[in-house]
């Protein structure tokens, strides 16, 4: 194979674009301060991914070894309890609620309430805000959604684990993201952009099938007053209300009624976020009049009693404060609440939902069972339905004219990225506990489900990551922001 190399930039070939600001209020793949937002934010999702992967490996290792195993699976069955008087805020239908239940049902909420602020950030102002950079991974979802299910159903048809279907329908974001940030810089941003945008819309279609197929029986007067406090809160959102205090005091009522009104309470995350408000308090051109106004009172004269570490008199303190507050009131809760939550999220909610979910006691299973039944269903669904179903559609929309393909991408590239799309992990392992954890007797299809997770993940990581290896360009992928020079 010839080696490619990236073309490098001479910055000499275009001086007015490095220097020019910019003068377009709409978004564009080509904003530096877009691309550097998705930076940071698949930076901080790769490195999830890293400690995802550390304690999956823990909880398979703690879960196998016999002296200590037992006290990794008794752990989880411990009650959890948030009680005043009689009133459990962690119990469901009057039972208190169990600690793996907690971490599925509450916990997992915030995971599902930080996604659903990315998809409306998405929406408004991210990929999801322009119809054609949207489409394609879009279309690649869809396809991603509709062939692991089918092959999934064609594999299990009229046996016991068929109502599993929804399982390999997930792709991880944080950990497709961690194997592209094993390969640094040779990744071209707009690829990166692409799966991630494929990610979040395919958490939009795993979000649908939850809440349509993993409901119980419904009570009615529940939802109705969980239906009233959302008005409110989108009463909150038009009126302008900034307090976090409000939205999250309510939307933990909300939770409360969705989780013992028979919808799944995860969802009651999904709608609470999207009554965030997503404008701020300030413009930005007020923000930095007043910035302005509170910075002038400080005189260059003062530039050596400042420099001393000294305490502020009475005035300076309060023209800093005003900063700050102008500074708080800039932001709008939406973008603060996915930023706080995102370190919360990455390092805490989602590793301890790997450890508790993924140890699966492997020493009295039969090797064979890898290759068969449910295992096998959830394998090939991942790995085969996951590639054809993002690389068929993404090459018919590209081949229709519909959308083109990502900046400096090839098909081999989109196909490994195809391939990445088959690690489902958590919300395969979620959907998994959502279909087989109803009853002891369905414990065994579950152990199964979920080692064919883990091994359909870890293979598909493995192929998309040597793929991408032999195929991307050696060297610094080039910067989108100037593309265009």
């Amino acid at each position: 194979m010839t080696e490619q190399k990236h073309p490098k930039e001479n910055p000499a070939e275009c001086p007015a674009r490095r220097h020019e600001p910019e003068t377009s209020e709409e978004p564009t793949l080509l904003g530096s301060s877009i691309f550097y937002a998705a930076s940071q934010a698949l930076r901080r999702h790769a490195t999830g991914g890293n400690i995802l992967i550390l304690f999956t490996v823990l909880a398979l290792i703690v879960a196998n070894i016999p002296a200590i195993n037992h006290y990794y699976f008794d752990l989880w069955n411990h009650e959890v309890r948030l009680q005043i008087g009689s009133f459990n805020l962690f119990s469901h239908h009057g039972e208190p609620m169990t600690l793996l239940a907690f971490i599925n049902d509450a916990l997992m909420a915030i995971f599902f309430f930080s996604i659903g602020l990315e998809i409306k950030r998405e929406v408004l102002v991210g990929e999801l805000h322009s119809f054609k950079n949207a489409l394609l991974p879009i279309m690649g979802a869809i396809g991603g959604m509709l062939f692991p299910v089918v092959i999934y159903l064609a594999l299990s048809h009229g046996t016991e684990y068929e109502g599993g279907a929804a399982i390999p329908m997930a792709t991880d974001i944080a950990f497709s993201l961690g194997v592209l940030a094993l390969l640094g810089q040779r990744v071209p941003m707009s690829l990166k952009i692409f799966l991630t945008t494929l990610a979040v819309a395919d958490d939009i279609g795993g979000i649908i099938v939850i809440a349509a197929f993993y409901s119980t029986e419904i009570n009615i007067m529940l939802l109705v007053y969980a239906a009233a406090l959302l008005a409110l809160l989108m009463l909150g959102s038009r009126l302008r209300i900034k307090s976090q205090g409000f939205y999250l005091t309510i939307g933990t009522v909300i939770w409360f009624l969705f989780l013992n009104s028979g919808i799944h309470p995860t969802i009651a995350g999904v709608l609470v976020a999207f009554c965030i408000p997503a404008k701020p308090v300030f413009a930005p051109k007020k923000y930095v009049q007043q910035i302005r106004t509170a910075i002038s009172h400080f005189r260059g004269q003062d530039d050596e009693q400042l420099s001393r570490r000294s305490i502020l008199d009475c005035d300076q303190m309060n023209w800093l404060k005003e900063v700050e507050s102008a500074s708080d009131k800039v932001i709008s809760p939406l973008q603060e609440l996915e930023d706080t939550l995102h370190p919360l999220v990455n390092y805490f909610i989602l590793p301890l939902f790997a450890f508790a979910n993924a140890g699966i006691f492997l020493l009295d299973m039969d090797p064979a069972s890898v290759v068969e039944g449910v295992s096998l269903a959830v394998i090939l669904a991942l790995m085969l339905g996951k590639f054809l179903g993002i690389f068929l559609f993404s090459w018919a929309t590209v081949k229709l004219k519909w959308a083109p393909l990502p900046a400096h991408c090839n098909w081999h590239e989109m196909a490994s990225v195809a391939m990445l799309g088959g690690i489902g992990f958590t919300v395969s392992l979620f959907i998994a506990t959502l279909s087989f954890g109803a009853s002891p007797e369905q414990a065994a299809l579950l152990a199964h489900a979920k080692l064919g997770i883990v091994v359909g993940s870890v293979l598909s990581g493995i192929i998309g990551f040597v793929w991408l290896h032999f195929t991307l360009p050696r060297g610094v992928a080039p910067d989108p922001v100037h593309e265009e020079c």
